[in-house]
């Protein structure tokens, strides 16, 4: 098969395309003008162009949209303008263009954030809970989710929505919670954290590649009748028992300081999926 990746040098896109290209698909790999150089990789055809720019020309050809273009996301700042511009508009626009060039699947990325207060309701977040979400990139990804819904219904797509838990791994921006922790331990210095007792599925980086690539390229969805699935470890554990976990793996000579920061504002203290399908066993290509 051949995908149109968006946020292919994102930390999620980045892992799609290696995966994807390993399982013997080729790739149309979207970056921005003036973003980081990528190295030549067999199968990949880069397009430098904004979100706001794809044409339907630069689509023809694909078998499947891969969405993961996103603003906002941790730790990047946006602004509501701006996430409503990039999330939504720009969003609904490449489907329709998607469509216009002969696109029947399409896969978009969605945020566990979206859920927000709903999932205080939940023992195990299902796909189909309400979305209360409590920060403007969560509004805005939720707002996404609606928008590509109604849009699949519309058009008769194979949407295919992944909302991702806490996904973590190499490549990840430096300050996020793994990363950031892995760099204090291997520095041999104390890294403070909150109390840790908020409840997170943290999900390895290749697993969320994985199923992503099991949805672009499965033959199970239906047009116009959109599939939502939480992707996660279906393990869900304390964000204290995490961090201690990888503490003592990497043999930290620090001190993990629990308790030295409060919690964010409106934190939402459980997030845990329902896993309604499993993920694809791990090492798995479709």
């Amino acid at each position: 098969m051949k995908f149109f990746v968006t946020g292919a040098t994102g930390f999620l896109g980045a892992y799609f395309v290696q995966h994807a290209i390993q399982a013997g698909h080729s790739v149309m790999a979207l970056k921005r003008p003036g973003g980081p150089k990528r190295a030549v990789v067999p199968n990949v055809q880069w397009v430098e162009l904004e979100l706001d720019q794809v044409q339907v020309t630069n689509l023809e050809g694909c078998d499947a949209l891969v969405h993961f273009a996103a603003a906002g996301v941790s730790p990047k700042q946006a602004s509501r303008l701006e996430l409503m511009h990039w999330n939504v508009t720009a969003s609904q626009q490449l489907l329709e263009r998607a469509h216009i060039a002969g696109l029947r699947r399409v896969v978009v990325a969605g945020s566990f954030a979206e859920y927000g207060l709903s999932a205080d309701k939940y023992d195990l977040i299902p796909p189909n809970a309400p979305l209360l979400p409590t920060t403007s990139y969560a509004s805005s990804k939720a707002a996404c989710f609606v928008t590509c819904h109604a849009i699949a219904v519309e058009l008769g797509l194979e949407l295919c929505y992944l909302r991702v838990f806490s996904a973590y791994g190499e490549g990840q921006f430096e300050s996020n919670f793994w990363p950031a922790l892995r760099k204090a331990a291997l520095e041999g210095r104390d890294f403070e954290m909150t109390a840790g007792e908020q409840i997170r599925d943290y999900v390895p980086v290749d697993d969320v590649a994985i199923a992503f690539l099991h949805a672009a390229s499965r033959d199970d969805i239906v047009g116009g009748a959109p599939s939502v699935y939480n992707v996660g470890s279906g393990h869900p554990v304390t964000v204290r028992a995490f961090a201690e976990g990888w503490w003592n793996r990497w043999h930290a000579k620090g001190q993990l300081k629990v308790g030295a920061l409060p919690y964010r504002a409106n934190e939402v203290m459980r997030f845990a999926p329902l896993i309604t399908e499993p993920n694809p066993p791990i090492g798995e290509k479709s």
